[in-house]
């Protein structure tokens, strides 16, 4: 092999190499970035999924409360305007919270969502019913207080998937 060959063979190893020593770290920096974005969005969807469900699990207990404490003081004859008030933005809260959820947590966790919600939504409407005077069948106050209890074990399914969805196992 003549010197000019060698010459020029090392000469393109060193260009060669001087490129490949400018690429490679940007290549690497690009991927570690891309790891860091997905690992960033991943962070985002878990808070956002949190938000939503202590958002959700709070507007639902107080609701459920909140219609439970409102048919006792119906059968007591103690319900008043006030109460009202406080058990339609309890309702509106709860159905804000119930559809801003939709767009953000799984499906199956929706499923145990809508579950109570039937039983909230049912009870809900006959209490209003009952309030008004206009009971249908059998309704009343202590019978709709034993309808609610349907949404106690429907809570805590939701709450359960909700948990579960967010890595806490117990």
């Amino acid at each position: 092999m003549s010197d000019a060959i060698a010459t020029a063979i090392t000469a393109a190893a060193g260009v060669g190499g001087a490129l490949l020593g400018a690429v490679l770290p940007q290549r690497f920096l690009a991927r570690q970035r891309a790891a860091e974005l997905r690992e960033a969005e991943r962070r985002r969807s878990f808070e956002e999924r949190r938000e939503a469900y202590t958002a959700m699990n709070r507007a639902s207990e107080q609701f459920h409360t909140l219609l439970k404490d409102a048919l006792h003081r119906m059968r007591d004859g103690l319900y008043t305007d006030d109460d009202r008030t406080r058990l339609e933005e309890s309702r509106r809260e709860y159905r804000d919270r119930y559809a801003a959820a939709q767009m953000i947590v799984p499906l199956r966790v929706m499923e145990a969502s809508r579950e109570l919600n039937k039983v909230l939504a049912e009870v809900d409407a006959a209490a209003k019913r009952v309030d008004r005077g206009l009971p249908r069948g059998e309704e009343s106050a202590g019978t709709l207080l034993t309808a609610v209890r349907a949404a106690a074990p429907r809570l805590v399914a939701m709450r359960t998937l909700m948990r579960e969805d967010l890595g806490i196992r117990d």
